[in-house]
């Protein structure tokens, strides 16, 4: 223990025992789950236990959605019809308070999933201002619609109304942003929803409870806990559910669609599976594209959706990228998220090593070798990344999202190759290309962002900068997410219309003039 920064140590469990659910912090006296570190706290590796959660069911998950069923009322409730200008205040009053939280949230993001100290503050750091973004941009979309409009006769109020209830359930690589990503945006546009922390990360968000339950009215937003198919299912089935918001695993994802009685009533807003691929074009330079592709295949161990998961490089190329590549790799310091200069960290799923192990055997049994000499090293909590050569259509690595540190290689010598396995691909989110000639990428680009949503010239995949758009074809994304279009995702254009004439145009000034409304305003919000 003398090791770890006195600041970093876990001292005390947290053992939560509350629950939000209808405005209060419930009392949980149920079972409970204990949560594990793979990062251990003694000389000799052992697991650390972190404290335990609830272990919830479906009589939870259905008081649950019917507290956030209760406070849509169809609509009617205090926080769909609520001014907007309120609704920002409760936001900004949640924001605040999440602010100091920060050193304890920073702490469980090392402790559950393993991410570097950097890392876990800027993910921190970032979801404060994207919730700040987020209510700026809704500020503007609120001034853009308090207007009337008049075509053919007839004046029009045209604003984003909310959808209903909300099902959100975030991943555990990025258990604060990404799945911020979908709570926000949901609850500003006056949604009602009912939240389940992933599986790791989990303690992350009790610090944030507190917060949640002094900003929102009650039944607002509901925090439950426990294993998907116990909490999450029952809840889908209730047919409440109008919105599923779920970054993770399609075939989660179908499961629970499955459940709703209604489906064609459930809007999706889906982050999924992806197997981003590098190009590496023979005119690329080496140097940037290997440290490029360092950064998108390893950056948290290559445990990100935007990873590099797959490299094409031109075979008149290969033989030097392949060297310096595999060297490194090697370079990569593993160690504990809080040691200084460290970029490989513990796996949070225990099991994850052995997986990686079963692509590694499965492609050197059929032609791959392991060419950097640390590859497929073994600890308790870890398997140093495997750099794969030369990898085909036969090997589990080209066809299974790894979503860990191993990194497949194909050589090409017709461009027409990696476009054609893109095609044929069950996914399309984003490529990452290098090169410099023009005539070349031309004509690629313009193929590329008809296959992908996303192309990064001379760059690694990435989700931000915030304000663009995060998407992908195929089972790789359903809706779109960014600041400006999540607010859009979680809404619905809905208006209120009357025939130019005195009658009418009389009830409108009179609305408008006495306040009575909080849909018929033009009130401006700075």
């Amino acid at each position: 223990m003398n090791t770890i920064p006195e600041e970093y140590q876990i001292k005390g469990l947290l053992n939560q025992d509350t629950y939000l659910l209808n405005g209060e912090l419930v009392q949980w006296e149920g079972q409970t789950a204990p949560v594990f570190s793979t990062i251990s706290s003694t000389e000799e590796y052992l697991p650390t236990i972190l404290g335990s959660v609830p272990a919830m069911g479906e009589t939870e998950g259905l008081a649950a959605v019917d507290a956030a069923d209760k406070a849509y009322n169809n609509g009617q409730g205090v926080w769909p019809t609520m001014k907007v200008k309120d609704r920002i205040k409760c936001m900004t009053r949640f924001v605040v308070q999440m602010e100091a939280t920060r050193d304890d949230v920073v702490k469980y993001l090392m402790w559950e999933i393993g991410k570097t100290l950097g890392d876990s503050q800027k993910e921190f750091d970032r979801t404060v201002e994207y919730i700040y973004d987020t209510i700026e941009d809704y500020k503007k979309l609120d001034r853009d619609n308090a207007k009337f409009t008049k075509s053919q006769g007839v004046n029009a109020m045209v604003r984003r109304g909310p959808l209903g209830v909300v099902l959100c359930l975030g991943p555990y690589n990025y258990p604060l942003n990404e799945t911020f990503a979908l709570l926000i945006p949901a609850l500003i546009m006056g949604n009602t929803v009912v939240f389940k922390p992933a599986k790791h990360g989990i303690l992350v968000i009790s610090p944030l409870l507190e917060a949640f339950k002094n900003s929102f009215p009650a039944g607002v937003i509901n925090i439950v806990y426990g294993r998907g198919r116990e909490v999450a299912s029952p809840i889908m089935a209730s047919g409440k559910v109008t919105v599923l918001a779920l970054i993770g695993n399609s075939k989660s994802a179908i499961a629970l669609q499955d459940q709703h009685p209604n489906k064609n009533r459930l809007r999706l807003i889906l982050g999924l599976e992806a197997k981003n691929p590098a190009i590496i074009l023979p005119d690329a330079d080496l140097d940037l594209a290997i440290q490029e592709c360092l950064a998108g295949t390893l950056s948290f161990n290559g445990q990100r959706c935007t990873a590099l998961k797959v490299l094409y490089v031109h075979e008149n190329i290969a033989v030097e990228f392949n060297k310096r590549f595999a060297a490194k790799v090697d370079e990569l310091k593993f160690g504990n998220p809080w040691e200084k200069g460290v970029s490989l960290t513990p796996l949070p799923e225990k099991e994850k090593p052995a997986y990686i192990q079963e692509l590694i055997d499965d492609a050197t049994s059929k032609g791959a070798k392991v060419i950097n000499e640390k590859g497929g090293q073994h600890a308790p909590n870890y398997i140093f990344p495997a750099v794969l050569y030369p990898v085909n259509k036969e090997m589990r690595i080209y066809h299974e999202e790894q979503f860990g540190p191993v990194i497949p290689i194909l050589t090409f010598d017709d461009i027409q190759e990696p476009l054609n396995d893109m095609a044929e691909s069950n996914y399309g989110q984003q490529v990452s290309l290098f090169g410099k000639d023009i005539k070349t990428l031309a004509p690629l680009i313009d193929t590329l962002v008809n296959l992908v949503c996303r192309v990064n010239l001379n760059s690694s995949c990435q989700r931000g900068p915030d304000i663009y758009p995060f998407t992908g074809r195929k089972d790789s994304a359903v809706g779109t997410l960014s600041i400006h279009d999540a607010l859009r995702s979680f809404s619905i254009r809905t208006f209120v219309a009357s025939k130019d004439n005195e009658y009418n145009n009389e009830i409108l000034q009179a609305l408008l003039n006495s306040d009575e409304s909080n849909f018929i305003t033009t009130d401006y919000i700075l």
